[in-house]
């Protein structure tokens, strides 16, 4: 089958996954072009089955806002014509379900029809979707859409709650590779983030509002009150300086390491000993997922998805948004004894297969087929 990807090209997990997906798509024979302003970030290997499209801008005088919707479409009518694409597979309702849509509708007007399978990842629902000033556009694309999948049943519900959605949504988990995620570095390496006898407390993120990051900050200064511990704090964003001065303020600010922005997670994961993710809400929450891939057990809010991929003792603890008290006594239940920490460890990686990508791809290739079937039998 040729398909056609179109997702952001950054570090978030919506981009993250959408391109996993094409490469794992491509190992099973699939014709994959990713179609996009810039190369996904994970998308390291071209080859015969991967092929990348860069959607270009044109920069006019007239517009105070470039027109990216209006390239894609453009760009997407172009390279399915030319590759012979049979399927779009689209990742955040706007702007990508409505473009695709606009593409197709083009397309059709040359006796040629695209199918769109659009995967709701979260942003697109909950904080850009649910604004007025978008609203129509994105129920109008979902509805429009051929097949329509979400990465959480708590996504699928906060889109049937925010929007008139009149076709069906599947749920359709995030997933990782989990053989990436074995460990294959040397205890010397572990010396240069943290001492022998401290322990090693993560956060990965986009360092946004959501995140509650001063939350991370205080969440350690509990641990480490009781716990040697260093802290890593991986990603950049917005809220990285205000959490550096909390730091300072806190007098911990030789035990905090900012890494900023990493091509280096398996290895910080690999040495890491518990994983702090106390999101305001979390469509999924691929972070978490990715530390217990690497047998960190996970300290989280009980928000969004989470509930769905972190089970609340067995890979780590679940307590409510804001508690921090509660996320560090949790936290330190699980550190303070190295035969607890071993056995969550044991849990953390336990729970991960369930969401291997050789479970979930499949799930993606059925829809494919399925959608390919209804929409030729029209």
């Amino acid at each position: 089958m040729k398909i056609g990807i179109v997702c952001y090209p950054t570090f978030g997990g919506s981009g993250v996954v959408a391109t996993e997906l094409g490469l794992e798509l491509s190992k099973r024979g699939h014709e994959i072009h990713f179609i996009t302003y810039k190369q996904p970030v994970r998308l390291e290997l071209l080859s015969n089955n991967v092929h990348f499209h860069e959607v270009n801008v044109p920069e006019y005088p007239l517009f105070h806002y470039q027109p990216y919707e209006l390239a894609l479409s453009s760009k997407l009518v172009n390279m399915v014509k030319q590759y012979g694409i049979e399927l779009l597979h689209v990742h955040y309702a706007i702007p990508h379900a409505y473009a695709a849509y606009m593409a197709q509708q083009m397309l059709k007007e040359e006796g040629i029809f695209i199918p769109i399978v659009t995967t709701l990842h979260g942003t697109d629902i909950t904080l850009v979707g649910s604004h007025p000033f978008y609203k129509p556009a994105v129920a109008f694309s979902i509805n429009k859409s051929n097949a329509v999948t979400s990465v959480s049943e708590s996504l699928k519900q906060d889109t049937l709650r925010l929007f008139d959605i009149k076709v069906d949504i599947e749920v359709v988990p995030n997933f990782i590779d989990v053989e990436k995620f074995q460990p294959n570095f040397t205890d010397c390496q572990r010396t240069a983030m943290a001492t022998e006898n401290e322990m090693i407390v993560t956060h990965i993120s986009n360092f946004r509002e959501v995140k509650n990051i001063p939350d991370v900050i205080r969440i350690f200064n509990n641990i480490q009150k009781e716990i040697p511990a260093k802290l890593m704090m991986v990603g950049e964003g917005p809220e990285r300086e205000p959490a550096q001065e909390l730091a300072q303020n806190l007098g911990i600010s030789d035990k905090v390491v900012f890494f900023g922005n990493s091509n280096e997670i398996d290895r910080i994961l690999c040495f890491t000993d518990l994983f702090l993710l106390p999101s305001q809400t979390e469509s999924f929450g691929l972070a978490a997922l990715e530390a217990m891939a690497a047998s960190v057990p996970v300290i989280s809010s009980n928000t969004g998805g989470l509930p769905e991929v972190n089970a609340n003792g067995f890979s780590g603890y679940l307590s409510d948004v804001g508690n921090v008290g509660d996320m560090s006594k949790n936290a330190i239940k699980i550190l303070r004894d190295s035969e607890t920490l071993n056995q969550f460890k044991i849990n953390a990686k336990k729970q991960s297969l369930k969401f291997d990508l050789r479970a979930i791809v499949p799930m993606y290739e059925e829809i494919y087929e399925r959608t390919l079937s209804e929409c030729l039998a029209k």
